[in-house]
């Protein structure tokens, strides 16, 4: 609607302004007339008085305020006629430059949602973390105990609030199957330290974490939606849990929640391991994370200092639970470092990454601009010539390259969104704020100003005319400018080399890095074994004591045993965890019998998994002494373990430890170990081995473990076939997780393999640029020399040699740009060496690798406008 209406009221302007000047002129005349002169004189004097009528319409022009958009708009239509009369030019451009832009929107919004973008609770930015930690020990996360967290909370000026927290596997009854739903165990005040308002019900309120209150479960929303059908009746709705009714009172919003994601929150007095004697009693029974809020004035120096006060105090107060030496600290670190801690180092690398394509993208279309602007110094001229000042020829210039990069990063930013599914799941594996990835209008705006950046210095600009350049436009053939206009093309193209050299030698580097990880010996076989978690009843085999444990062990028998009917299954087991499992084994302390450490908190800690007999022969890893277990091995009969090769060399050297014995309660009960096996990578392949032991089920007994079943077949082809087993045993259990051992290597393999595909997509997309950079150089190269190729022809030369020629010109270029390059790898190595495995940031073999592989590709780029200088006619031309 305000078109047309800014139209019509430029018209009427215009016509009042043509009926003033009328108005003005018919009076000058009329006194004219009056004075004696004839009509046509006094008309003709009449108009020498007023002057330029043109210059007059500019001058009031200007005061409308409206002359600069009126030009702009006249830019913008002349610019779009030039670029339609090259339409291979703008779409070659335009499809370059989306390219760039859109890999860095892409790179950007993950960058921005994981790592920029505020926390989506209340005063996000107060809120911190508190972190215990050990350092004579090595831990650097200890943990907090309900007794501790009681201390902080009783003696601390700098929060507002302290919230507890932890996650537990736990069977939910009520809709259907029964599910397996991970559990956040929090205080009372978790959600109002945290700021989350639920779009369903309430949170927890004061007191309903004290021991002996009503269960209470608040549902995550993505639970909510995915298992219950975003039921809107769910509030007041229950299900059982742990043997107890517990009562849906609120939904959460659609945010990621701190520390981890759930499916359900419980209070911390409807979990039976918190609230249990042991763990409201138990000063190192360290279950808990703690964090909070930030008071209002209060600084991270202050909350520092305050903790740590706190920490040396407790010390002070409980001898007997902490070492004599100043060893258990206490730290605030803010929950946004927490979150993002993992993936900060590989998102900032690709974003550098996504900054050097940008580079090589500006550097070709500053090059396809320079040769463009070659073809257009006569069409500069005549409009210089005609009045056209050096401001105006410019300002046109850059309307074009904005016009361009404009359409390049509307085309750029379609593309980040088709690509946004992919970057999601990449960085899900680092942060649990992947979610809030979104192309959205902070993503919008970096897409604007990076495009108006580039159209502005690295399109327009190399192609600015000098006065000089018109001038011989003009006089000559433009020689002079050639020369000049040619050095900095070639400049560009080795710009370009050296970038997209860097870019391969990363791509390089992490493609040997993960070609190393997946020739890496793991230590256990991943052949025809099909994994899934299984947690065992609350209600019927939680407690303590050796009936609660000879019922875990019965229960897993029974499974075992029926799983071992299925047709197609060769032997089943089970264990708390398994080598590359997203479910870490437990840690903690011990000793070796005759080897008394300096002090409790110097003790060694190893990994420990909880397995059945046939579990190391399902997984494949190798008895290296001893014995594994045996069915000798029961609740009744003497401790027994398993170490690994780590564990026995760090400890016992070269001597054979079996026999030896180890406590896990300083002195008070002793287990033997009875056999050494393997190295197992455990927690991840990038993941040094560690020292891990192993306890036989039959004695420890486990609530949460995994089935593992070995097959003869496709292990996947028999999940139906187990799950049914599994629910012909007990139709109260669920399963959950249920994947092949292939897909759990793959799955391990997953953020390295992805950054090493984005790195090499981002080179190839690099080199390909390049690629075509040098071919359009020569090319234009070639053209400008076809009289001087003729008159080399008709003095001999050969067409080899003028192949030869073309082609020293543009290697040239090429290795100038290698040895540039060089030093920004071996920088860029340096940066990226903690993403590496077994791979040195200088290898050799990559570097030689990616320098022939420009060098070819470089030469391929050059031979065709070689071959066309070569098939010059040098009569025709030198005739002509």
């Amino acid at each position: 609607m305000k078109r047309p209406w800014r139209r019509w009221q430029r018209t009427t302007r215009e016509r009042e302004l043509d009926e003033e000047i009328r108005v003005h002129l018919d009076m000058e005349t009329e006194k004219n007339r009056r004075a004696g002169m004839s009509e046509e004189e006094a008309r003709a004097a009449a108009r020498r008085t007023l002057g330029s009528v043109a210059l007059i319409k500019d001058e009031v022009r200007d005061s409308w305020g409206s002359r600069f958009w009126d030009s702009l708009r006249g830019d913008v239509r002349i610019g779009l006629r030039g670029l339609r009369r090259s339409p291979g030019f703008t779409a070659i451009v335009i499809l370059t430059m989306a390219l760039g832009i859109g890999t860095n929107s892409a790179i950007f919004s993950v960058v921005y949602g994981v790592l920029l973008r505020p926390l989506p609770y209340a005063s996000g930015d107060r809120l911190m973390r508190i972190k215990q930690a050990a350092p004579a020990a090595g831990v650097d996360d200890l943990g907090l105990s309900a007794l501790e967290l009681a201390d902080y909370r009783a003696q601390t000026r700098t929060f507002d609030g302290i919230a507890e927290y932890h996650s537990m596997w736990f069977n939910l009854f009520g809709r259907g199957e029964p599910m397996r739903v991970q559990t956040g165990v929090v205080s009372a005040n978790f959600f109002d330290v945290l700021g989350v308002r639920p779009i369903l019900g309430r949170t927890f309120a004061p007191g309903e974490d004290v021991h002996g209150s009503q269960p209470l479960i608040i549902l995550s929303y993505g639970f909510w939606q995915r298992a219950l059908g975003a039921d809107p009746k769910i509030i007041g709705q229950t299900f059982e849990m742990n043997d107890k009714p517990h009562v849906v009172i609120g939904v959460l919003p659609p945010i990621p929640l701190y520390p981890q994601e759930n499916d359900v929150f419980m209070p911390t007095s409807a979990c039976p391991f918190r609230s249990s004697e042991r763990g409201e009693t138990y000063r190192r029974m360290r279950m808990s994370l703690a964090f909070g809020k930030l008071a209002a004035g209060a600084t991270l120096d202050e909350a520092q200092a305050e903790l740590a006060g706190i920490a040396a105090r407790m010390r002070a107060a409980h001898p007997a639970d902490y070492t004599d030496k100043p060893s258990l600290t206490a730290a605030a670190v803010p929950v946004k470092a927490e979150l993002t801690q993992t993936g900060r180092t590989r998102l900032l690398f690709l974003l550098a990454v996504a900054g050097f394509v940008l580079l090589i993208v500006c550097a070709n279309v500053a090059n396809l601009t320079l040769a463009r602007g070659m073809r257009r110094k006569q069409e500069m001229a005549v409009r210089a010539a005609l009045g056209a000042g050096r401001l105006r020829l410019v300002r046109q210039l850059l309307t074009e390259g904005l016009i361009l990069a404009l359409c390049g990063g509307v085309v750029g930013l379609l593309a980040a969104t088709w690509g946004r599914d992919l970057l999601v799941q990449f960085a899900g594996r680092f942060s649990p704020r992947a979610q809030e990835i979104q192309i959205d209008q902070a993503v919008a705006v970096f897409t604007l100003v990076v495009s108006l950046g580039t159209g502005l210095v690295f399109a327009a600009v190399p192609a600015l005319p000098s006065p000089k350049d018109l001038a011989s436009a003009i006089r000559d053939d433009g020689s002079h400018a050639v020369v000049g206009r040619g050095r900095l093309r070639s400049m560009l193209v080795v710009v370009q080399v050296a970038f997209s050299f860097v870019l391969l030698i990363g791509a390089g580097l992490m493609l040997r890095s993960l070609m190393r990880l997946e020739d890496l010996d793991p230590g256990f076989h991943v052949e025809h074994v099909l994994t899934m978690r299984l947690d065992l009843d609350w209600s019927k085999h939680r407690g303590p004591g050796k009936e609660a444990t000879a019922g875990q062990v019965a229960a897993y028998g029974r499974l075992l045993e029926r799983v071992r009917t299925v047709a197609g299954v060769a032997d089943a087991a089970v264990a708390t965890s398994f080598p590359l499992s997203t479910v870490d084994p437990f840690s903690s302390q011990y000793q070796i019998e005759g080897q008394a450490p300096a002090s409790a908190e110097l003790r060694p800690r190893a990994d420990q998994l909880v397995a059945s007999p046939t579990f190391f022969a399902i997984v494949g890893v190798p008895i290296i002494s001893g014995r594994t277990f045996g069915v000798a091995d029961t609740l009744d009969s003497p401790g027994v373990l398993v170490v690994n090769q780590s564990l026995a060399r760090h400890h016992f050297g070269t001597t054979d430890p079996v026999g030896r014995r180890v406590s896990f309660d300083r002195g008070e009960t002793w287990s033997t170990i009875v056999g050494v096996v393997g190295d197992a990578r455990l927690h991840a392949l990038d993941v040094p081995v560690g020292d891990t032991i192993y306890w036989p089920l039959a004695q420890q007994g486990s609530l949460s473990a995994s089935l593992l079943v070995r097959t003869d077949g496709d292990p996947a082809s028999l999940t139906r076939d187990v799950r049914a087993a599994v629910r012909a045993v007990d139709p109260r259990q669920p399963v959950a997780n249920v994947r092949t051992f292939d897909e759990v290597r793959a799955g391990s393999l997953a953020s390295p393999r992805t950054t090493a595909m984005l790195l090499g997509l981002f080179a190839m997309l690099a080199l390909v640029v390049t690629a075509a950079g040098i071919g359009g150089v020569i090319a234009l190269t070639v053209s400008q020399r076809t009289r001087e190729i003729a008159v080399r022809m008709a003095l001999g030369a050969k067409r080899a040699d003028v192949v030869a020629m073309v082609l020293r010109q543009g290697l040239g270029l090429v290795l100038a740009g290698l040895v540039v390059g060089a030093g920004a790898a071996l920088a860029l190595g340096r940066l990226m060496a903690s993403l590496l495995f077994d791979i040195a940031p200088t290898d050799p073999i990559t570097y030689v690798s990616v320098a022939l592989l420009v060098v070819v590709v470089a030469a391929l780029a050059c031979f065709a406008p070689a071959r066309r200088a070569a098939g010059i006619d040098p009569m025709v031309m030198l005739r002509a």
